[in-house]
């Protein structure tokens, strides 16, 4: 590791270490006092401390209690001084057990090595359960050592074990909802990323298949150039023909990468509500973006779990963000999903500007566009060809009626073709 690296990892790790101290600190002091007088308290210190040391990046457990015993300790000693007349020596005696029962929690999860036990949250529960018993009965009975006042019943141990096992599942369910959250993100990012590729491999094989057309015309000019003893010219055109070739090549490694990782998406299963829900979220912000308030309404009178989740999200995404163009400044957005005989239909329908009448029959015609840019160049055209082609793969059909105000696109698919 370079000493660039190696000081930056320093400087990450001291602020870690300041960051979990002092909010573990500052979070001791909220705080139930079950027992007579200060000398044991439950606060939400032991908590903060549980759930940082989860999340945080990989530092060391020992040091990290170390340093966070002490500055809890500190922390009280100087809310004594600060509130009450009180010795140094007695503030000492109250707070320093404090210090044992983090140093004693770290110690346990450095041990047996947290990271593999974040994946079972029952076992991780388990041993925090331990932890937090053995650490507090720790402090427990220092603060006895000390003071020889602090009452050793069985109703005090009972307390404690059953607040150690109270936070110590809190904790780990907490812990367990904000991954779930962050998977579900990733897992919804992953799946739009995979379903734009999806899109762009359908055009992608478009063109390969227009190279391979172009390749074999070159070729075919070279072979009747070369029969007409034209020497120059038919080298000319074995050289293109080469390129030609290289280009297919290339366009072939791609579109293989491409299908790979979109192929790999689809291997998940999905419920049809969720590809929908996923397709709702995502037009929404993209509205918002635009500066547009549009409501979306969603309507599923048939639900099921499906492989082709990255397909559907492909064609639908394309429609809704079509939808949400065609408004002007407000508007609606209706998505409504119903199964009849062995058809599972797809109904869009949007409040927007509508598509002229001359232009229906030739809406899915690759090069078809009505988005202009500021400098009047024409989009690519390609969205509602891809969105015919995906249908047309899952055995389906699209049909488009433009009305005064808005689009309506109803599309039928084979319900087998989708359903897992």
């Amino acid at each position: 590791m370079s000493i660039t690296k190696l000081k930056n990892s320093i400087g990450t790790t001291g602020v870690t270490y300041v960051v979990i101290a002092l909010l573990t600190a500052i979070a001791s002091e909220i705080k139930v006092i079950p027992f007579n007088g200060e000398n044991f308290r439950f606060g939400l210190g032991s908590i903060t401390f549980f759930l940082l040391i989860l999340i945080r990046p990989s530092i060391p457990l020992i040091r990290t209690g170390l340093i966070t015993g002490i500055t809890v300790v500190c922390f009280r000693l100087i809310g004594d001084f600060t509130t009450e007349t009180i010795s140094f020596w007695a503030s000492l005696q109250n707070h320093l057990p404090a210090f044992l029962y983090y140093v004693l929690f770290a110690i346990g999860f450095s041990i047996i090595k947290i990271e593999p036990y974040k994946a079972f949250p029952l076992l991780l529960g388990a041993w925090a359960l331990l932890f937090e018993f053995i650490g507090n009965s720790a402090e427990h009975l220092m603060r006895y050592l000390l003071s020889m006042h602090v009452d050793l019943g069985f109703r005090e141990w009972a307390l404690i074990a059953g607040t150690a096992l109270f936070r110590s599942f809190f904790v780990v369910g907490l812990y367990s909802m904000i991954t779930v959250s962050e998977q579900k993100k990733q897992m919804q990012e992953m799946l739009g990323v995979g379903a734009d590729l999806y899109a762009e491999s359908l055009y992608l094989q478009k063109s390969l298949d227009h190279i391979e057309q172009i390749t074999a015309a070159s070729h075919e000019l070279y072979r009747k150039l070369k029969k007409e003893n034209l020497q120059e010219l038919s080298v000319q055109a074995l050289l293109i023909t080469q390129e030609i070739h290289e280009v297919k090549k290339d366009t072939q490694r791609i579109l293989s990468g491409i299908s790979s990782i979109s192929t790999e998406k689809r291997n998940d299963v999905l419920l049809l509500s969720e590809v929908l829900s996923l397709v709702v979220t995502a037009n929404d912000k993209y509205s918002i973006l635009l500066r547009k308030k549009i409501a979306f309404q969603l309507s599923l009178s048939v639900d099921f779990e499906t492989t082709q989740q990255i397909p559907l999200l492909a064609l639908l995404n394309n429609l809704t963000a079509n939808a949400v163009e065609s408004i002007e400044q407000k508007g609606e957005i209706t998505v409504t999903v119903y199964e009849e005989a062995a058809y599972t239909y797809f109904i869009l329908k949007d409040t927007g500007i509508g598509i002229l009448e001359e232009d229906l029959p030739i809406i899915f015609e690759a090069g078809y566009t009505t988005k202009f840019n500021n400098h009047g160049v024409a989009a690519t055209g390609i969205g509602l060809s891809h969105v015919q082609h995906i249908i047309q793969t899952l055995e389906g059909q699209i049909q488009v009626e433009s009305m005064d105000e808005g689009t309506i696109f109803q599309i039928r698919i084979p319900t087998k073709n989708i359903r897992k």
